[in-house]
């Protein structure tokens, strides 16, 4: 096999691996359509993804610090067209489709909820004895059904290599009897996945294409940096704190020793760049170590392998997870952060809750669809799924203007 991992590579399709997805032989949508004349299929799914409602309200929906703690601090949309950088860069230098990461890439946190993880952390909670709740399900329910945009199908209709690596990003959801993998061993598959693969089957068992798992990477690559350079600003920690953490502690000294005496705010970027310069030069490496190996003569080749092949090195793996130990305690559970956290909780519970109670308070539009729902025999479960359409889909803000009607009062978050 003919292989050439450079990070300047041509996105000309011509000159992509063999292993690369090709939006020429995608294997289609849900609803047919015809093909664009200036654009490739995953060019368009890229564009449907960014114009959707649900793209334009990651806005306003929390990272790691709510919104009005600071205008420089990420938020969802911030860090997913990070992501997207990221992806592009890794699929590119792969000889992979670009078009495609980067549409996974912008696709991958549609269905988080308000106030980050906090947010699915508490729908998790109310809906555990209701079929449960997923973000990652929730991503796939808002492009194929909850987006009405088209007069002539709901959801955005995405190309099927689109939808595999949205839900697949992370590996395989099923082994090949069907059961249960990874993250949905104890809950089992998320409904909405379960559903949607009946209708329009994804292959649950096999991995994503390597673009999907470019997606993936890239989003453990910008958590990690730009977590570190929020922490940093909001001075959670130090850099000299960072000096005892494996990988990141050389790159302080590195900077310090290169530049000495430079500014606070320019080492911190000094910081946060060369760590994504290495996470993707290493991925870049192992990856291309691993496609050379495993000799993937198709994008079903990259699926039927027995593990990603767009991964971390040893070394670079072990430095993820130091990093990710060093953030947990001062940074996703700093005392300021819990406290918001906790407040969150309590704003996205009693929201559901009074839904749940009274679907008729939601707006006209919603609460005229639980009242339909309920006349035709809809069990309580599927009402707490349209309720959870409505929750998943709010920004911080939203949710706490809903609060205050319902309740008279929300917290400040501060």
């Amino acid at each position: 096999m003919t292989f050439s991992a450079n990070p300047a590579l041509s996105p000309n399709p011509a000159q992509r691996a063999i292993f690369a997805s090709q939006s020429s032989q995608t294997r289609g949508r849900l609803y047919a359509e015809p093909g664009s004349p200036t654009r490739s299929e995953f060019q368009r799914d890229r564009d449907r993804i960014i114009h959707s409602t649900a793209f334009r309200r990651l806005s306003f929906k929390t990272q790691v610090f709510v919104p009005h703690e600071g205008d420089h601090y990420r938020n969802r949309l911030t860090h997913t067209i990070e992501v997207a950088q990221i992806a592009r860069a890794l699929s590119r230098a792969l000889g992979l489709d670009d078009d495609l990461a980067e549409a996974l890439a912008l696709a991958h946190d549609l269905g988080h909820t308000p106030f980050g993880h906090t947010g699915e952390d508490a729908l998790v909670e109310v809906m555990v004895d209701l079929g449960g709740f997923d973000h990652n399900a929730q991503a796939l329910r808002i492009v194929t059904e909850l987006e009405r945009r088209y007069a002539d199908f709901d959801g955005l209709n995405l190309a099927w290599e689109t939808l595999e690596g949205l839900v697949k990003h992370n590996g395989p959801v099923t082994d090949a009897l069907g059961q249960p993998l990874a993250r949905y061993q104890a809950r089992g598959v998320p409904r909405a996945i379960a559903a949607y693969n009946a209708r329009h089957s994804l292959d649950l068992a096999s991995f994503a294409s390597a673009e999907a798992q470019c997606a993936a990477i890239a989003d453990d690559i910008a958590y990690n940096a730009h977590d570190i350079d929020d922490g940093l600003r909001a001075g959670f920690f130090d850099l000299d704190d960072l000096l005892d953490v494996a990988f990141v502690g050389d790159i302080v000294r590195e900077i310090e020793i290169k530049h000495p005496g430079l500014e606070r705010g320019r080492r911190i970027h000094e910081v946060g760049r060369r760590l994504i310069t290495r996470f993707v030069e290493d991925a870049i490496t192992e990856s291309a170590r691993r496609l050379v190996a495993a000799a993937p003569r198709s994008a079903a080749d990259v699926r039927a392998q027995t593990q990603q092949m767009v991964a971390f090195s040893p070394a670079m793996v072990a430095a993820d997870q130091a990093i990710k130990k060093f953030l947990f305690p001062r940074m996703y559970r700093h005392p300021h952060i819990v406290k918001i956290r906790n407040e969150a909780l309590g704003v996205v519970r009693r929201l559901f809750e009074a839904f749940l109670a009274n679907p008729r308070a939601m707006p006209a539009e919603w609460g005229q669809a639980a009242e339909n729902m309920m006349q035709k025999g809809a069990s309580q479960s599927q009402v707490a799924h349209h309720i959870c359409d409505y929750i998943a889909g709010m920004t911080d803000r939203f949710a706490l203007a809903e609060h205050r009607r319902l309740f008279d009062e929300a917290p400040e978050l501060r």
